[in-house]
């Protein structure tokens, strides 16, 4: 049996000897590099991107903790998982046909010899071989084509890990945000309140109006309606977080009561083009577009004959001896003729190559799109570190006009709507430069998102060095 399986291995192997005539080599599409980036090299080349590990940039040990908690809780991630054990089965089984199948069984038969008076037992055993010869490469593509896709398929899983990361992030700081609009909405109730108390007061001795008071319970009634809204905001941002770590909405994952005042480093320009080869989704266009091209050398080889080599061996045959003196008189042969069928095949052929020059397309325009995303987020970083420092002088400017109307009117100078104009100006002053605290590490995420994760000084070497850090 072991000689009958090598001579048919032995013939596989001769026939498979114009398999690689057919392959064609990958050449990556060419993309124009705009101004400001540096092309070093393969814009895809794969640079070492921890996604677990990018949250620590930012100092808080909760949020890390956090993060790291979701990646292995999270539903999506979980099925993403799941969808590449598929197709990295679906790669092993296109791998197996390239080499011979076997199959086998056992049968018994007892019979009664009744002028014997006993029992007749046989027993015989037959395996059975086939194969289908690669001539022209077009099995062994086949599998290249299901190895691309399951690599691809996890690329979209770690794409699906670095999104649920910046989301998990996103919502945390939001929560915080809104935590600070909250305590800023409690004080600004209490102040209103104070207010509201002494017109009341005042109005007893006729030191102030009744429009007055008025005045000031409109305002501490939109402030109690602000408030409730924001409560909302927070609740349903809390059931979002929740829901990621596989979580009934409720449960509260991480309440965190202010955003960061940390250093975050600066990513400079002229970064190299390489690093966009962190970014999962870039990397799965390329291999579906390796995977497409090996799909085209497959149509391409179906236009040639297969070949298809039989064999059988039974422990109770009488060609037994025979096989052992000629083992190949043991093994039939077909051949088919595919290309008597030229006008489907054809038409398989534009198919397969207008898929691919259809991948072609889209991977340019992915590169393009996270080219942009970077300078995106770059450009407003910049714009929002300006508007930060404009934000917190107009908040200081707000709160020293506050005051003045404050000590005019309580110096009976000045009136009630002053006062009160000039306190709604100073919270819309210090909640503007929260939320602008909040957009600008929103923005750290997009960045850090565009460029598959936090970039690593060496992977910086072939742009600007890293700027100084700086405060929010």
């Amino acid at each position: 049996m072991t000689r009958f399986i090598i001579y048919i291995v032995s013939i596989s192997f001769l026939l498979s000897g114009c398999g690689p005539l057919l392959r064609t080599d990958f050449t990556p599409p060419e993309v124009v590099i705009p101004t400001g980036w540096n092309a070093t090299g393969n814009s895809t080349d794969k640079v070492t991107s921890n996604v677990e590990k990018w949250p620590d940039s930012f100092g808080d040990p909760k949020l890390s903790s956090l993060v790291t908690l979701a990646l292995k809780r999270n539903n999506n991630l979980a099925a993403a998982s799941f969808r590449v054990r598929q197709a990295q089965i679906k790669a092993g089984l296109d791998y197996n046909s390239l080499w011979p199948q076997l199959s086998g069984g056992v049968a018994g038969n007892n019979q009664n010899n009744f002028n014997k008076g006993d029992w007749d037992n046989s027993y015989s055993t037959n395996f059975d071989i086939s194969y289908e010869a690669d001539l022209w490469g077009k099995l062994s593509r086949t599998h290249d084509s299901s190895k691309w896709e399951a690599e691809a398929t996890n690329e979209d899983r770690l794409s699906t890990a670095l999104t649920l990361v910046g989301t998990t992030m996103k919502l945390y700081w939001k929560i915080a945000y809104h935590n600070v609009l909250l305590d800023l909405s409690k004080s600004n109730i209490d102040s209103s309140k104070e207010t509201l108390g002494l017109m009341i007061a005042q109005k007893k001795f006729g030191a102030s109006s009744e429009l007055e008071v008025s005045e000031a319970k409109q305002d501490l009634a939109n402030l109690l309606a602000e408030h409730q809204s924001l409560v909302q905001d927070k609740q349903e941002d809390l059931n979002a977080l929740a829901v990621l770590f596989d979580m009934p909405p409720g449960k509260v994952m991480a309440d965190p009561n202010k955003l960061i005042s940390t250093k975050l480093p600066t990513i400079p320009v002229g970064l190299p083009v390489e690093l966009l080869g962190r970014r999962p989704d870039l990397r799965a266009a390329e291999m579906r577009l390796r995977k497409l091209l090996a799909n085209t050398d497959v149509a391409h080889a179906n236009f040639y004959p297969t070949l298809s080599l039989t064999g059988s061996l039974g422990t109770s045959s009488t060609e037994l001896s025979n096989f052992l003196d000629n083992p190949f008189a043991a093994v039939a042969s077909s051949i088919a003729f595919p290309f008597l069928n030229w006008n489907r095949l054809q038409l398989n052929l534009d198919e397969s190559q207008a898929e691919y020059d259809e991948a072609v397309v889209n991977f340019r325009q992915t590169l393009y799109e996270s080219m942009k995303e970077v300078e995106n987020a770059l450009s407003n970083q910049k714009n929002l570190t300006e508007k930060g420092k404009y934000l917190k002088d107009n908040f200081e400017a707000a709160l020293a006009v506050e005051q003045i109307y404050e000590v005019r009117y309580k110096s009976g100078f000045g009136t009630l709507k002053d006062w009160l104009d000039s306190q709604d100006t100073r919270r819309k002053a210090e909640e503007a430069l929260a939320e602008n605290i909040y957009n600008r590490l929103v923005n750290y995420i997009n960045l850090y998102q565009a460029l598959g994760g936090e970039p690593e000084e060496k992977d910086l070497k072939n742009g600007l060095p890293l700027q100084q850090e700086q405060h929010i």
